[in-house]
């Protein structure tokens, strides 16, 4: 099995030990153990939720800092059509751009671009007959890798080709060799600027063999009032995006979806509503659909926990900016529909799945029958003073000798009513 390296981390001296995040982790990856959170990684997906929770801000996401692309000779920015929502009064794209040339960029290469491409390229690959439907998007890592853990039989329905920021980091190595052909390869640096952690995690660990061309991931929120200090409204700017209405909203729930130009779609954001949508596919209870889009965030990656801005203002503000522009910027021949070899990947990662209590399937079904015998012992209630989500959890971490069953303060107390009584 594969290792993963995560973005999302404990600040300990932070954690008072609270049951906020314990309540919200759609993986059931945290614990509370000697005073404080406890996140198992292996469940963990980096999806950013017990960030937005946390009411001590314990949770955060490890991202780099801007400075750290000094090393290289040629910085490339890769905005997120994201970071075009969380300014006031924003009329035009160039202003943005600008200011990131202006904040020591050498070039900028829009993601909202390298998305058209997907799209088109999207388009292209649902007209073949054999591939598995409904096709479920691999724009975000949190979907992937939550699919690879506790819905590994979908695997096959992940749309295979590479998410938007990656084309974009390969296209302006592309640029930056072909216009700077003195460049040497290490000389080029590529940051994303990203509005959640989940791109953090997958810079760095990638698609299985596949290693990201992105050097460097830095958050909106670090880097937004620098673009602030450094956008001129109303002054001149250079001519820049090459972005249309598609690319723009892909940073909204549906904007993906939508732009396959087939109405057999289903978009769903939010955690706990793409777990109900992979359930039902997963069961087989689900419309005959072409194309799934799922985001792990609220409202898309608008909703993302390294933003700025209340998403649904903007996303409004997104809706603005897109009304005057083209429908795309980005086009495939239609005299040749292929998608390039370059932008696809052959499988993701295997990880082991979240549901399975060992490797051999006898001991598996004895551990099942010991945590439903111990669960219908427990309370149930779910109150997280054992330091577990819910009891069925909790159970579970008993008879994997994680826990103790002494630690379900509720359990113990009745224990304790009994044994008084049966002495009066």
């Amino acid at each position: 099995m594969i290792t993963y390296e995560h973005s999302v981390y404990l600040d300990t001296p932070k954690c008072n030990g609270c049951t906020t995040c314990l309540k919200h982790c759609p993986t059931q990856a945290i614990r509370i153990r000697d005073g404080h959170a406890v996140i198992n990684q292996e469940r963990c997906i980096d999806c950013g939720e017990c960030i937005r929770v946390c009411p001590n801000s314990a949770k955060k996401a490890k991202c780099k800092k801007l400075d750290e692309m000094d090393k290289f000779k040629w910085k490339i920015a890769l905005p997120a059509p994201t970071l075009y929502g969380q300014f006031d009064n924003l009329d035009d794209i160039d202003y943005v751009l600008d200011g990131l040339l202006k904040i020591g960029f050498d070039d900028v290469f829009e993601v909202s671009a390298a998305a058209e491409l997907v799209s088109a390229y999207t388009r292209s690959y649902l007209k073949n007959t054999d591939i598995k439907r409904p096709v479920i998007s691999s724009a975000c890592p949190v979907v992937i890798r939550l699919i690879s853990l506790r819905f590994p039989s979908l695997k096959d329905n992940i749309l295979n080709i590479l998410p938007p920021m990656e084309i974009a980091a390969d296209l302006a190595r592309k640029k930056a060799k072909r216009e700077h052909p003195e460049l040497k390869d290490d000389e080029i640096g590529v940051c994303f600027i990203s509005p959640c952690p989940a791109k953090v995690s997958y810079v760095r660990n990638g698609f299985g063999d596949y290693k990201s061309k992105v050097d460097i991931v830095v958050s909106i929120k670090d880097i937004y009032f620098q673009l602030i200090s450094a956008m001129k409204y109303g002054s001149e700017v250079k001519s820049m995006s090459n972005s249309g209405m598609i690319g723009i909203g892909w940073a909204s729930s549906g904007g993906e979806a939508t732009a396959i130009f087939n109405e057999k779609y289903l978009a769903a954001d939010g955690i706990d509503n793409i777990i109900r949508v992979l359930d039902q596919i997963e069961n087989g209870n689900i419309p005959p659909l072409e194309f799934i889009e799922l985001n792990g965030c609220t409202g898309g990656c608008v909703g993302g926990v390294l933003t700025i801005q209340n998403p649904f203002i903007a996303k409004a503000r997104l809706q603005s900016l897109r009304r005057y522009l083209p429908v795309s910027q980005n086009f495939i021949s239609k005299d040749d529909e292929s998608i390039p070899q370059e932008i696809l990947f052959d499988e993701i990662p295997v990880y082991k799945p979240i549901s399975r209590l060992s490797d051999s399937m006898s001991e598996s079904i004895r551990m099942m029958s010991e945590i439903q015998k111990l669960k219908d012992e427990l309370p149930g209630i779910d109150c997280g003073s054992c330091g577990a989500p819910s009891c069925r959890a909790f159970a579970e971490d008993v008879v994997k000798r994680e826990a103790n069953l002494d630690d379900c303060l509720i359990r113990q107390h009745r224990l304790k009513e009994g044994a008084g009584g049966n002495d009066g």
